[in-house]
């Protein structure tokens, strides 16, 4: 292609093109046709016809076709139409053939005028562009062209007003930014998200870890009444190892270990209607159970073993046997299934005071210790720092106090109730930096057991809505000391408070917002259908007062196709009347077992779940029957609305207890 001079020109036919109709004299024999032509190497008729003279003859003929006057002579003779075009087969003359295609002939004398030649002329001298040939492999630029779009007339709708367009652009210009704005709070939702989540995890994940609780203890009582309650067993150590060593509390030279120096369970029923927090003595005199030992400095179990002892102070159980057997020894006690444990050393209580921008105490007097010196110099509502509220928490030979732990279980009372409002305050909970400040008190300076910042953060919220009056703090009773020096407990009335608690009955010094009676009639019982027993978790506690009665009506509920989840004694102790106590929304499940069971009643209680709890009253003859069946009616029952048992637990007296509406200087 490099040497092709024809510069877009069509190549020349095999022949005469069809519209040259001129009869030839002589054809040139292919052979001898040369390949390509020069543009003007053939003037001849019988040569071939490029593209430039191709449209010179078809304007020519066009031209040719515009009316003319007749009458008048012939002007251009050379614009007459080719001899054969007529169907004459005559050829050219010599004197045409010589004249360039287009040549315009002089008029003569004799010719007529034609008013339309001189436009004629015209028409055929216009010059016809040659355009170069394209290469494929550099196709020429695009030119610019000024292009303009015909809009179609609108069809339907009046076409719209100036203000009236306007207003629909900023329409749309809103509804843009709408979208806009939309997707960016949901782009914003999801890194917040993921971004709290993240943070969920890494603050899990640097938590220190320890075994402790044991849900599935035998020593459990009522566990189907506990079902969604929140049990945290909260300790306080004296461990000087580290950074706790450098608070002035004193080093490891004055004191080796960790001991329980404050040891509180606390309880949130599943209802997040009140708070129950119960101090126990440090030298509450214990009776220990078996334990592995437990290495404080380096947070973890030795695997040796020591056997069961009686007469242990409570805080020595920790510092030999660590979180696992304290918590063994006070769900012993208690009959708490508890599932949280968090143990929380000096500096981890400094950190937590100090970041909620310390706590307010209030004291009658100056508080003067005879081992910590002075640690308030005035009296008064006052607001205190970590360190000070260190000392105010520790004091135990105060001057003018002489009950010892009594006294300081009840500042450390007032102070931690000061503190969980100051914890759940908007200005703690909705400040994120505070409140990672909070967390993080936790996760550098804490043992924990089944504690995750998750849970913590949602608990914490919902005791926002608990009334103050609802937080109840006591103080687990006691009758003197041993003569080596122990707290000796009161265990008919510690059965008691947590027999109330677990029960949700009222506790002394509780002030729950009342609740006005109902206006209207109670509803009249809806029937009821047998449910299949095989489908149903039964939990069979002894009330009697004779042992083994539980075990061997559980057997016979078994036999007649009953799920037994559990059997154990009654939490409210020794009843007259057996009693089928279900959650709300189990009153069908509740039914099908009292029919199997003569001379039972239905009671409703909270915190059950799922299961419902047979408790065997002194009226229990041994007898089970064969319960109605299934999908059946069920017999109509009474289905009781109360849930507390027919008499209250009766609780001590003298019971010591603190509420978080008391006002602190009293």
């Amino acid at each position: 292609m490099g040497d092709d001079d024809r510069r877009g020109r069509t190549p020349g036919p095999g022949g005469r093109a069809p519209w040259e109709r001129y009869s030839a004299t002589e054809a040139e024999p292919d052979d001898e046709r040369p390949a390509r032509r020069n543009r003007y190497a053939d003037e001849t008729p019988n040569g071939p016809v490029t593209v430039h003279d191709l449209m010179q003859k078809v304007d020519s003929e066009r031209i040719s076709e515009l009316p003319t006057d007749t009458t008048l002579p012939a002007q251009h003779t050379g614009l007459r139409a080719p001899s054969g075009g007529n169907g004459s087969g005559a050829a050219p003359s010599e004197e045409q053939a010589a004249r360039p295609r287009g040549a315009v002939q002089a008029p003569t004398a004799d010719d007529p005028v034609d008013p339309y030649a001189v436009e004629r002329a015209r028409l055929v001298d216009q010059p016809t562009d040659i355009l170069p040939a394209a290469d494929p492999d550099n196709p020429p630029p695009e030119l610019d062209r000024q292009r303009s779009v015909a809009r179609p007339k609108s069809v339907g709708k009046p076409p719209l007003s100036r203000l009236a367009a306007n207003k629909q652009r900023k329409m749309r210009r809103l509804h843009l930014v709408g979208r806009s704005t939309t997707a960016l709070v949901a782009v914003l939702a999801l890194v917040l998200t993921g971004a709290g989540w993240n943070y969920l995890r890494a603050t899990d994940g640097s938590f220190n870890k320890v075994a402790a609780v044991d849900e599935n203890s035998t020593d459990i009582v009522n566990p189907g009444g506990q079902l969604g309650d929140e049990n945290f067993l909260i300790i306080g150590n004296d461990t000087r190892a580290g950074a706790d060593g450098q608070i002035g509390a004193g080093t490891t030279d004055d004191a080796e270990g960790a001991r329980a120096d404050t040891v509180m369970l606390v309880n949130i029923p599943e209802n997040r209607q009140r708070v129950v927090v119960v101090s126990f003595p440090r030298d509450l005199d214990i009776s220990r159970p078996a334990c592995e030992g437990w290495d404080n400095e380096n947070r973890r179990y030795t695997g040796t073993q020591f056997p069961s002892a009686i007469g242990d102070k409570l805080n020595a159980v920790y510092a030999l046997g660590g979180p696992k057997c304290l918590t063994n020894v006070i769900m012993k006690l208690s009959g708490i299934r508890i599932n949280h444990f968090i143990g929380l050393d000096f500096s981890g209580f400094q950190s937590m005071v100090d970041t909620v921008g310390g706590v307010e105490v209030c004291t009658a007097k100056p508080l003067v210790d005879e081992e910590l010196g002075t640690v308030l110099p005035t009296a008064g509502k006052q607001k205190i720092n970590g360190t000070t509220a260190l000392d105010y928490v520790r004091a135990r030979h105060v001057q003018g106090e002489f009950r010892s732990d009594y006294d300081r279980i009840n500042r450390q009372q007032r102070f931690m109730s000061s503190l969980l409002r100051s914890a759940l305050s908007n200005k703690t909970l909705f400040d994120p930096g505070r409140m990672n400040a909070f967390i993080s008190a936790f996760t550098g300076h804490a043992l924990m057991d089944n504690v995750k910042t998750n849970d913590l953060l949602t608990l914490g919220r919902s005791l926002q809505k608990v009334d103050a009056g609802a937080i109840t703090f006591l103080t687990v009773p006691t009758a003197g000391t041993t003569s080596y020096g122990n707290e000796i407990p009161r265990e008919s009335d510690i059965k008691a408070i947590f027999t109330a608690i677990i029960d949700d009955q009222p506790l002394p010094g509780e002030k729950k917002p009342l609740t006005p009676p109902p206006t209207t009639e109670a509803p009249a019982p809806r029937e009821l259908t047998a449910v299949d027993p095989s489908t149903m978790s039964v939990q069979v506690s002894n009330g009697s007062g004779v042992a083994g009665v539980a075990a061997t009506a559980a057997n016979k509920l078994s036999n007649q196709g009953f799920q037994i989840f559990n059997v154990g004694n009654y939490s409210g102790g020794t009843i007259s009347t057996t009693r089928v106590r279900y959650s709300s929304g189990h009153e069908a499940e509740a039914a099908t077992v009292a029919s199997a069971i003569p001379g039972a009643t239905l009671e409703s209680a909270a915190g059950l779940g799922s299961i419902v709890e047979v408790a065997l009253g002194a009226d229990y003859q041994g007898t089970i029957r064969t319960p109605v069946a299934f999908g059946n009616p069920l017999p109509t029952v009474p289905v009781a609305t109360g849930g507390a048992p027919e008499t209250p637990v009766t609780l001590p007296s003298d019971l010591e207890h603190v509420n978080a509406a008391d006002d602190l200087c009293k």
